[in-house]
């Protein structure tokens, strides 16, 4: 696989989600969960970037994941509502995945070996809210871990934009 845009994923509604819409356009894309202690930070990051950079095409999909410590263990309907309605989240929450093991989602296979995690250099995701960033061509270009700030991730971005 040479790009994102290669791979399938679903909506929080379960239905086809196609990430050919953003062709053309940098992305963040977040495994995320509700009740974890970087949950504040980490969808306060997500949604400061979108809000800054969304009218030059840029978004974040999140997707929600329960592999760590059980910390996300609402539906997809629900993590939707509690992001929307505690830090007013407009960008796309997709369906619910694993991203580490025998069922991880192929498109987080792609991104993990696409991008290895900056400290340890391994491809196992370790927590919750680890980011990717891709360019415009839909290839993974760097890796962020949970506690990720905006200063951290936006200059990185905006070379992208």
């Amino acid at each position: 696989m040479s790009s994102i845009y290669e791979f399938q994923v679903n909506g929080a509604d379960h239905k086809p989600y196609d990430l050919n819409q953003h062709k053309g356009h940098p992305l963040l894309i977040y495994n995320v969960a509700s009740r974890c202690g970087y949950t504040k930070s980490g969808y306060e990051t997500a949604t400061a970037l979108y809000n800054k950079y969304k009218d030059q095409g840029f978004t974040v999909l999140a997707f929600p994941c329960n592999q760590f410590g059980a910390q996300e263990p609402g539906t997809e309907e629900e993590v939707k509502e509690f992001v929307c309605t505690r830090f007013s989240a407009e960008f796309p929450i997709l369906e619910k995945v694993e991203v580490n093991g025998d069922n991880a989602v192929p498109l987080y296979k792609y991104l993990k070996a696409a991008q290895k995690d900056p400290q340890s250099g391994e491809e196992a995701i370790k927590w919750n809210f680890n980011s990717f960033l891709i360019n415009k061509e839909g290839v993974p270009v760097a890796r962020f871990l949970s506690g990720a700030t905006v200063d951290q991730i936006e200059p990185a971005l905006k070379a992208l934009l």
